[in-house]
């Protein structure tokens, strides 16, 4: 959906301030201990992990000062309530725990941050797929990524669940649905006394979380992001913040657009990918139903219902710091842009990084940065240390590579959806966009051998697979920020057709390169260090750089549909050849300069290859130009758009871009998932 520039994002009411509890309980852990008879021979108390300064100012740092070597670790069985593997009992999922030990000595409680994943020994976890290890008792020694290491010694307990029918839990993958989300859910619930915990997958012996304070906060990247999306829209009371990375808001949109498969195969090919050998063993009755709900028509199903959490983002309790790559095509940036306008009708705090990669971690394309961004948002919401990170500017958008800016309100509030028409110019398939209603038509002929990369680059040449408008080269920067809309009216002369929409930036430019099999970044052999380490838990992680392409054009915003839909979302139907349909197609929201001089482009093709499936016919479809139409957000508006009189024309040229998008398969195979 569209994002609406002009709405100002209401705020909850304030929390009362954390730093009183925590200020109340230090004092009272502070006098049982001097009145405690051994208190003048115990060993010095350690100090709570915050800043002060001299005067007793209230905290506002976490630091280390608790032993990561000397932490707990343990392992805990949760009950899920559910048995999703029809076995009889209710599942247990596994919760690898890694505390710091000195807190629980002196009966302070702790703050909580978890990643729920399913990868966790398939496919392993960040750029250098990390997996869990554990010693030959089972217990818990090496925690993927970096979280473990650097929070612990600053106060804070990670937990590591492992999805049900994933590594050491029971039940069974059922990709987003019912059976994931309480997996994580059931773990917040038990760090707030709300559920049962065993010490033994098996076992009848109770584990509580004492030694919590209840306040959770859920970070992932994918599939650990989108199960943060989904608990956060239960409601569920405990989990204060969550930390979305690359995630996705709705299964729907994952597999389909509008009806148009994205990939060859459906969540049932996921689940496979995940899920443990045991697993497989006791859940087939799951994979039939993922293969039944999810038809390869596009159509949708109560499957999609239950796994979109959009509507539910009124639920949501906890703030949200989302994070996502605008040139990634795996998890595609509609599911962000959706979500961020849903927690933004809700009322949501919220906050949100913008980068130009693909599907890539914060952590390897701004590493030092977002440390520290989230070291001071975790420490404001779950300890309540008042740093000012929540009144600092809302979003970061990556400009150029490692070249950022800020904006107090995301979209800009200055945005606008302006639209935009294409017409007819001098060469077939080489037209105009600009304020006014075109005329005529322009046709085209689907090529599933080619996609937006080789439309792109023929933008000024006419081809027969293509329909290409540009405006004239602009007299000021442009700026886009938001969600589009393409209309597109438009006769096909098959009974199947699909539909691409994507704008383009026409202009020399140097961009990470996204299509990389790296999506952006270059892994370096040296490393760097975030937290401490054990001797089977390293901190140190390779370095990264931006990995760069000089470029004749850049694609930033994308959109697809079967045709077939063009009466409803959810159902397609068969075309009357000849019959002129009009459809809507949305683009992924996004934030680009077009800048000085450069030209706004705006191509309609039919199967963009790697990005959609091909549908059942090859058709050609004419477009009825004066039918068809961009809305389109732009910073400031219809008046932002100018254009520079009596502009040359430009060579006709193809232009050197990134290569063309590679197939993507939605199974995890390694460190990108």
């Amino acid at each position: 959906m569209p994002i609406r520039a002009r709405r100002r994002t209401p705020m909850r009411k304030p929390r009362t301030p954390l730093w009183t509890t925590f200020l109340t309980a230090a004092l009272a852990a502070l006098l049982a201990t001097l009145l405690s008879p051994g208190a003048a021979q115990s060993a010095p108390r350690t100090p709570a992990p915050y800043a002060e300064d001299g005067r007793g100012a209230k905290p506002r740092e976490s630091r280390p000062v608790y032993s990561y070597t000397g932490a707990i670790r343990e392992s805990v069985w949760v009950d899920t309530g559910l048995d999703g593997d029809a076995d009889g009992t209710a599942d247990r999922v596994a919760v690898d725990i890694v505390r710091p030990r000195e807190p629980a000595a002196q009966g302070r409680k702790i703050p909580v941050i978890m990643d729920a994943s399913p990868y966790y020994s398939c496919c392993g976890r960040g750029n250098e797929g990390q997996k869990k290890t554990y010693d030959e008792h089972g217990n818990p020694v090496r925690f993927p990524l970096y979280y473990d290491n650097y929070f612990v010694p600053r106060g804070y307990g990670y937990v590591a669940v492992d999805l049900a029918g994933t590594n050491r839990s029971y039940g069974c993958v059922d990709i987003g649905g019912r059976s994931d989300i309480a997996s994580a859910k059931a773990v917040v619930d038990w760090l707030n006394g709300r559920a049962r915990g065993y010490t033994s997958r098996t076992g009848d012996q109770r584990a509580d979380a004492r030694w919590s304070n209840g306040r959770t906060g859920m970070i992932g990247k994918s599939y650990d992001g989108t199960i943060a999306n989904g608990v956060a829209a239960t409601g569920v009371k405990g989990l204060r913040t969550i930390v979305p990375i690359g995630a996705i808001s709705s299964w729907y949109d994952y597999y389909f657009a509008k009806g148009a498969p994205l990939f060859g195969s459906g969540p049932d090919g996921l689940a496979n990918g995940v899920m443990s050998p045991e697993a497989r063993t006791r859940c087939g009755h799951m994979q039939k139903k993922l293969v039944e709900g999810a038809p390869r028509t596009g159509d949708w199903t109560p499957l999609w219902t239950e796994r979109d959490y959009v509507p539910d983002a009124r639920k949501v309790r906890a703030s949200v710091f989302a994070v996502h790559g605008m040139q990634d095509l795996n998890v595609r940036m509609k599911h962000f842009g959706q979500w961020w306008d849903a927690l933004g009708e809700a009322g949501v705090q919220r906050k949100v990084w913008l980068g130009q990669s693909g599907h890539v971690d914060p952590f390897d394309f701004r590493r030092g940065d977002w440390v520290r961004t989230l070291h001071r948002w975790f420490d404001h919401e779950l300890l309540g240390y008042r740093n000012g990170v929540d009144r600092e500017p809302m979003a970061d958008i990556e400009r150029a590579p490692d070249v950022w800016t800020t904006d107090r309100v995301w979209p800009p509030r200055a945005t606008r959806a302006t639209e935009l028409r294409p017409a007819k110019g001098t060469a077939p398939g080489v037209g105009t966009l600009g304020p006014r209603p075109g005329k005529g038509t322009e046709t085209f002929t689907d090529d599933p051998r080619i996609g937006e990369t080789q439309w792109a680059s023929a933008i000024d040449l006419p081809t027969s697979a293509k329909a290409g408008f540009t405006t004239r080269p602009l007299a000021r920067d442009l700026r886009l920020s938001g969600s589009s809309t393409v209309k597109v009216s438009v006769t096909p002369t098959t009974r199947t057709a699909h539909l691409s929409a994507v704008l383009v930036d026409v202009g020399p430019a140097t961009i990470r390169d996204y299509a990389h099999d790296d999506e952006g970044i270059t892994t370096l052999p040296e490393r760097s260090c975030w937290g401490a380490s054990t001797s089977g838990d390293s901190a140190c992680f390779k370095n990264t750089e931006a990995r760069t392409a000089d470029v004749g054009y850049t694609i930033f915003s994308r959109g697809w549909a079967d045709l077939g839909n063009h009466a409803s979302d959810h159902t397609g139907r068969p075309l009357t050849p000849g019959k002129r349909y009009t459809i809507t197609l949305d683009l992924a929201a996004s934030d680009h300069v077009v800048p000085k001089g450069h030209r706004l482009a705006l191509i309609i093709g039919g199967t963009d290859r790697n990005l959609i499936q091909r549908p059942a016919d090859t058709p050609t479809l004419t477009v009825d130009l004066a039918r068809t139409s961009a809305r389109l957000p732009l910073v400031g508006g219809p008046k932002a758009l100018v254009t520079a009189p009596g502009a040359a024309a430009p060579r006709a040229a193809r232009l050197h871009g990134v290569a063309p998008a590679r197939p993507l398969v939605p199974v995890p195979g390694g460190p990108t998932s």
